[in-house]
């Protein structure tokens, strides 16, 4: 039996394949006990660890690789996922604050190392590895509308000052370690990492936007350009004695502006979030050591306790300190803290990092008892960080008018809004794209798109794609014509019923996608109208399907419908709006356009949790009143507050009085790479009617 686990634990594919089953498998399962996802990977770390089954080795090549890339990865994203416009209008207040943010840890975890006979390298070490943290409760303030909260951009800006100072301190305390440290050393180390620095930042900033330019819609070549650029700076990193993970978050800065919150982003973060980050987690757990991390709780129960209160009670005095240089409220000092707290992934890469280091008597950087404690603390206030912030973020003072530099109020944003959006409706010559594939299908789009065009006194462009061949003498490629033909000519009976004008359009194209978005720009199209794509096999989800595509690529709205009904018979009409931005109002433009077309009615529904204070719900409807009035819909528009912490339900149980539930496109993703879920993913899954996903270019 034990030569079968061996032979089992030296077999990568096997190794991979337990990998992946625990990955599907186990975050889900904690996330259900309300526990986060990581926290499931680490434990089956360990339980399939040497002190466990003993499936996994923590020591096979296979192992330390895949591990290896979920650390220089985790770092990666961690770096990628900084909002740098949001970091530039608050930078100096962000700058204030990630040196209090840093300097306090800093100091008290290194008093604590001092105090528990740690020397001054590795003190200073442990204090830095209090000093960063993880924004894992991002996704709460961004669901309660907070994200353009001063306090809350200032700490999200604070993250790269914190990451990159932590990460400065481990490059040092390893040299330091290593014994190549003197002060010739040092000079020569900062400024090679200075040089370095600007190298990646820059360069690698320049040589993206000039090599995405030159590529224009080929994803799959960027995103393998981003993945090099990861790896090329990783070992960059340690041709100058810096850690991998150094350059792995100096490359997430230099891609950021590039890649922007395009598809190349999510293939990034897909693949990151699904793959490598939860190896890393896993192989975490595979380093622990149970009876020596029992022990450490047992005998070392000060030095932990030591280095967690240390690390609560520095974010709470960084951010008090914040609170009185620029006056925040009481709400907004506990909201920075509550958003500080969690150390994840910075703290555990550099924790590793250092457990990793081994001088040439072969004294490690921190002690097992050290990392323990890290792991106590990763536990603690991974779990604390984001309760705290569902807490005290809902008592937040809502967003004033300030100056042009900064966020106005919603009323004066709409003021702003919707002069525009009715400008741009009285110059329009409204056309409608509609791309036509399945003949099944092709009748409701035709009629959808026919009767927003004559209430506009537009025109409608069906479009077919022929999928062009190596040369345009293929036989395939003729029979893709006439097929192509044969759709538009049914295309045009169908219009005729309705007395629109038509001007059907064959493409040839060697991709659907960009064909349909092109065909668009050509037209100078107003509105792309497609039917639903049911394609969600691991292809579209690393490329991308044609409607990924054409939502990215195309410069104006897409409908995508999928109706169970046809059109003509859908007069109720649903539109759930969680917050009022200008995609909102372009969702609620659509909708008012078809119910004007179709002598329909609209609803606005709006979901608040319970912890949303009572005047913001109530600014928010009266918002909404202002804008049925403002936007002259008045007569066929209801307003429907819902308090409930669950959207997707109420959506779900609200759309059985309805003909068609509008939805606008929009996903999320965690400061992890880690994916949670989105609320319009769970409609969609469940959702019993017609219903239209309305989206924005680049939305």
């Amino acid at each position: 039996m034990e030569n079968l686990l061996s032979i089992l634990r030296d077999n990568p594919l096997v190794s991979f394949t337990i990998l992946l089953l625990v990955i599907l498998t186990l975050p889900p399962i904690f996330e259900r006990l309300r526990l986060p996802g990581l926290v499931g990977l680490l434990f089956a770390g360990v339980i399939l660890g040497k002190d466990g089954l003993y499936l996994l080795d923590a020591n096979s090549e296979s192992i330390e690789l895949f591990a290896e890339i979920g650390k220089i990865y985790l770092m990666f994203v961690a770096g990628l996922e900084i909002d740098l416009a949001e970091f530039r209008k608050t930078k100096e207040r962000s700058l204030i604050f990630g040196i209090l943010t840093f300097l306090f840890p800093l100091f008290i975890g290194t008093y604590v190392g001092l105090n528990f006979g740690f020397g001054w390298n590795s003190s200073i070490l442990i204090g830095s590895l209090l000093a960063s943290h993880t924004l894992l409760g991002f996704p709460i303030v961004q669901r309660l509308g907070m994200v353009k909260n001063e306090a809350v951009m200032v700490t999200i800006g604070a993250t790269i000052f914190t990451d990159i100072a932590a990460l400065l301190v481990l490059a040092i305390s390893v040299s330091i370690h290593r014994g190549n440290f003197s002060p010739i050393s040092l000079i020569i180390q900062l400024v090679s990492l200075g040089v370095y620095s600007v190298v990646v930042l820059f360069g690698f900033d320049w040589l993206g936007k000039e090599y995405f330019r030159r590529t224009g819609d080929e994803e799959s070549n960027q995103f393998l350009f981003v993945l090099l650029a990861v790896f090329l700076a990783s070992i960059g990193a340690q041709f100058i004695n810096v850690d991998k993970i150094v350059g792995a978050f100096l490359a997430g800065l230099a891609v950021n502006d590039v890649v922007g919150n395009g598809p190349v982003k999510e293939k990034v973060e897909f693949v990151g979030g699904t793959l490598f980050i939860p190896f890393f987690f896993v192989g975490m757990g595979l380093l622990l050591d149970i009876p020596a991390f029992v022990k450490t709780i047992q005998f070392e129960l000060p030095l932990v306790l030591g280095i967690v209160g240390g690390l609560i009670l520095a974010k709470l005095l960084a951010a008090t300190g914040t609170k009185f240089i620029y006056r925040y409220t009481w709400p907004e000092l506990f909201t920075m803290w509550s958003l500080s707290l969690p150390q994840v992934a910075a703290t555990l890469a550099a924790a590793l990092a250092a457990y990793q280091v081994q001088n040439t008597a072969g004294e490690r950087l921190i002690n097992e008892a050290v990392f323990n404690s890290v792991i106590v603390l990763m536990l603690i206030t991974s779990i604390l960080g984001p309760i705290l912030t569902a807490q005290f973020a809902t008592k937040l003072p809502l967003p004033k008018a300030k100056n042009n530099e900064d966020y106005r109020d919603i009323g004066s944003t709409l003021d702003e809004w919707l002069p525009q959006l009715k400008s741009e409706r009285e110059n329009e010559n409204f056309t409608i794209v509609i791309p036509i594939y399945n003949p099944h299908t092709q009748r409701d789009l035709i009629e959808m798109g026919a009767l927003l065009a004559k209430k506009e006194s537009g025109i409608i462009v069906p479009v077919s794609i022929a999928n062009a061949g190596v040369h345009m003498d293929d036989p395939q490629l003729d029979g893709n014509l006439k097929q192509s033909q044969m759709l538009l000519e049914r295309a045009i009976e169908i219009s005729q019923e309705f007395n629109v004008d038509t001007q059907p359009m064959i493409r040839i194209d060697d991709d659907i996608s960009h064909g349909i978005s092109r065909a668009a720009k050509e037209k100078n199209a107003n509105l792309i109208i497609m039917g639903w794509s049911e394609n969600t096999g691991l292809k579209a989800r690393l490329f991308g399907t044609i409607l990924d595509t054409v939502f990215w690529a195309s410069h104006c709205p897409v409908a995508v419908t999928r109706l169970l009904d046809h059109p003509v018979n859908l007069h109720r009409i649903l539109v759930p709006i969680k917050n009022l931005s200008k995609v909102t109002l372009e969702t609620i433009r659509f909708a008012k356009l078809f119910a004007d077309a179709n002598q329909g009615s609209i609803t606005l529904l709006h979901i608040c949790d319970r912890q949303t204070p009572t005047q913001q719900v109530t600014e928010f409807k009266t918002t909404l009143s202002n804008l049925i009035t403002e936007y002259e819909l008045s007569e066929k528009c209801k307003i429907k507050m819902i308090i409930h912490d669950a959207p997707a339900q109420v959506i779900i149980r609200a759309s059985h009085q309805f003909d068609l539930v509008i939805l606008r496109s929009f996903r999320r993703r965690t400061a992890g790479g880690l994916a949670v879920s989105d609320i319009t993913t769970e409609v969609l899954k469940k959702l019993r009617c017609s219903l239209v996903l309305f989206g924005q270019p680049h939305s």
